[in-house]
């Protein structure tokens, strides 16, 4: 019975991770929470698993805009706006680089408490709701007219979901908007710039390792599950921007819930 338990557990994780990783409420956040109410954690390799099923989602559904982007840049064509899309996105992952490298063991024994996460979800809320409501009268339009500066700073806006409860896709889907971007374009550019930072946190993490293959399963759920939720939440959903604040809305109702619940 544990180990039907444990399964459980580890399949609603699996689930809640490919739900949430694309969705802008903050995978981290989720994975924590849950892993308290189930009272079951799988431990790092087993987190990286289910972050890899998520990254793999996000190589097969932009798997055309990916080779693009890379067959550009190969053959010196920086000015094409594949080539140009690398270079921003080149760009947009440097503060993410610089603060994994910098404070990733601060962050992780400090920044993990329920507290945080609350916080995190807040911050994620607030960004959401000021994206919703925002006009911005000056489209950029294309993403051959997005600048090498808002790259970065849309970069820095990823930085900050090192904290969790800070949604990745929440924050830079936002800033995209914020700085002129429609939310197409605000989509596709803060999903791509999703896969340096998550490949070298797994680099990190797991080092020369290999996954245990009993893993493999995490992997495959958390694979399908972002899959759909990628294809939903880019076809329908957050195509436009009044939608992103249910979305806000639930993460700062979730963090007062878990004010409450921590002062209960």
């Amino acid at each position: 019975m544990v180990f039907v338990s444990e399964l459980v557990s580890a399949l609603i994780l699996a689930v809640v991770q490919g739900l949430t990783e694309w969705v802008p409420v903050s995978s981290s956040g989720h994975l924590i929470l849950f892993e308290r109410l189930l009272g079951f954690s799988g431990g790092l390799t087993f987190n990286v698993a289910l972050h890899f099923g998520t990254l793999m989602a996000v190589f097969v559904y932009f798997g055309k805009d990916i080779t693009d982007i890379i067959q550009d840049l190969l053959r010196g064509k920086w000015k094409s706006e594949h080539g140009r899309m690398g270079l921003l996105l080149i760009i947009a992952s440097i503060p993410a680089a610089i603060i994994g490298f910098l404070v990733k063991d601060f962050f992780e024994s400090v920044l993990s408490g329920l507290g945080v996460v609350a916080l995190g979800f807040g911050i994620t809320g607030l960004f959401l709701l000021i994206a919703s409501f925002h006009f911005n009268g000056k489209k950029i339009g294309g993403m051959k007219k997005l600048g090498y500066g808002n790259a970065f700073l849309i970069g820095i806006a990823q930085a900050l979901s090192i904290v969790p409860g800070i949604s990745r896709s929440g924050a830079t889907i936002s800033s995209g908007v914020l700085l002129g971007l429609n939310e197409k374009n605000a989509m596709r550019f803060a999903f791509l710039m999703s896969i340096p930072v998550i490949f070298g946190a797994n680099i990190i993490f797991i080092g020369n390792q290999t996954l245990p293959k009993e893993l493999i399963w995490a992997t495959l759920v958390s694979f399908i599950v972002g899959l759909a939720s990628i294809h939903v939440i880019f076809k329908y959903v957050l195509i436009f921007k009044k939608n992103f604040r249910w979305f806000g809305i639930y993460c700062l109702l979730l963090a007062l819930a878990i004010g409450i619940w921590l002062l209960v």
